[in-house]
């Protein structure tokens, strides 16, 4: 007898905001192919669209409604879900022949409307294979995210009120993801939540048993095991952490960047430096003593790269505000610096607060914050120039009329789709995308670095 099997029904999914909702349309894509469904790249070959939204600043809510018009106007079978979900009745009222409307991290709840959307067919020639999980980012490098939530009571942040408080992932499932992402190509990890140091707080730093050994669901632990893993090649993977607040137990950290356990890299959200504007911001306003602490962590690891944002033009911020918000960057010297013109937030405490900043204000100030920053980025950047370093490929250019093909790369000192790049000139032939090769660094500008591929072997260019 021939079994015929029903084609199964194809989901097309597009995924805005930040990383940890990318993490969230990879678990939902995950969950959907292991039910029977396949996935489409079009909309017009897709049964159903979802879209998983952002909805933290009113720009990114309205990139995400314009996203969910293209896909009713070019499919009409959509589904929304994501930070923007919290807002269902204006999403019904602009939209109302949507499928349905869900939450950020509300996975059971879209999957569900998928399944009465367009209903998979099951079997056992289905159930019997095993299918990879779902990414979303390239092979090399995929994000680990630790949490959900936050604690927080940010004035101008809605966070908690779209995602919760925080509610820590166990250690040993965290581990265990990890050991699966290298174990399928993985070569480095981006750890990522709403407040990373915040790691394990909600369950008292519980023990958990991973490998015969008890560990700590706590930052420093998690980024100790982390470190200890190996990639298919046999060698560490890059760890890299993001959204690290500077509590007192981040210095227990950089001793493991120094011993080459953990990417020499932190991602500290500071927001400003002047206590009133911290203050108002309902922000820890310690800026003197974090100065001190960056002087020693550089003492401790050279290498490390720190990256920032800073909200410029916040309701109060006063000229003599934002001159210290640069005296400060002058002497923390900050690797990578990102800047926001404060844009009020429906629903946001800072709402509410007197003395807003004028817009023509807000832009003067963002440009000269951005001048001091970029000299300062320049400088830095402009020191490396001559050393030899590690690098992983992300992208690998066609050959030109000579033959000759770049590459893009990163150092340890660069995020993916955040920082700069190492710009890679006659990249050897057999170099593949996710390559951790060494790059001698021959020239510099504000934001990336340029260099060639060197043969560890003999040191010079590789052929």
């Amino acid at each position: 007898m021939i079994h015929e099997i029903a084609p199964a029904p194809r989901i097309g999914m597009v995924s805005l905001g930040c990383p940890k909702a990318l993490v969230d349309s990879e678990r939902i894509l995950t969950r959907l192919r292991a039910d029977g469904y396949a996935m489409s790249a079009d909309y017009s070959g897709a049964d159903v669209v979802l879209v998983n939204t952002c909805g933290f600043l009113d720009s990114a809510k309205e990139e995400s409604l314009e996203a969910i018009g293209e896909a009713m106007a070019k499919n009409g079978r959509v589904i929304v879900t994501g930070c923007l979900g919290s807002e269902a009745e204006m999403i019904r009222a602009r939209f109302p022949e949507i499928l349905a409307v869900t939450g950020a991290h509300q996975y059971e709840q879209v999957v569900n409307a998928v399944h009465d959307a367009a209903p998979a067919t099951r079997g056992p020639f289905i159930d019997l294979v095993a299918q990879p999980d779902v990414k979303l980012t390239p092979r090399h490098y995929g994000y680990l995210k630790i949490s959900e939530g936050c604690n927080h009571s940010c004035s101008f942040c809605i966070i908690p009120s779209l995602r919760g408080k925080l509610v820590s992932r166990r250690i040993d499932a965290v581990l265990r993801e990890a050991e699966k992402m290298l174990a399928a190509g993985t070569r480095e990890l981006l750890v990522i939540s709403q407040d990373t140091s915040a790691y394990g707080v909600d369950v008292r730093h519980e023990e958990r048993q991973w490998h015969g050994r008890s560990v700590r669901t706590h930052m420093t632990d998690l980024a100790r095991e982390l470190g200890q893993l190996r990639t298919q090649d046999g060698v560490p993977p890059w760890v890299r952490l993001h959204y690290v607040y500077p509590y007192p137990h981040v210095d227990q950290v950089i001793p493991l960047m120094a011993q080459g356990l953990v990417t020499p890299y932190l991602d500290i959200p500071f927001q400003h430096a002047s206590s009133a504007v911290l203050k108002a911001m309902k922000r820890p306003a310690n800026e003197a003593k974090v100065l001190e602490r960056l002087k020693q962590w550089r003492v401790i690891c050279p290498d490390l790269v720190i990256r920032s944002s800073f909200v410029v033009g916040f309701p109060g911020e006063t000229e003599a505000d934002f001159q210290y918000l640069l005296t400060w960057l002058e002497e923390a010297q900050l690797d990578r610096v990102g800047a926001f013109r404060f844009e009020a937030v429906a629903g946001a405490q800072a709402n509410e607060l007197p003395n807003p900043v004028p817009e023509e204000i807000k832009e003067e100030r963002y440009a000269r914050l951005m001048a001091v920053t970029e000299r300062i980025s320049a400088a830095k950047l402009s020191a490396k120039v001559g050393r030899t370093m590690s690098v992983i490929v992300d992208e690998i250019g066609e050959p030109d009329e000579d033959g000759d093909r770049g590459a893009t790369a990163r150092s340890k000192g660069d995020a993916p789709q955040i920082d700069g790049a190492v710009l890679l000139r006659n990249v050897p032939a057999s170099l593949m995308c996710g390559s951790i090769v060494d790059a001698h660094i021959e020239d510099a500008d504000a934001h990336d670095l340029f260099g060639f591929v060197v043969d560890r072997n003999t040191g010079s260019a590789a052929a």
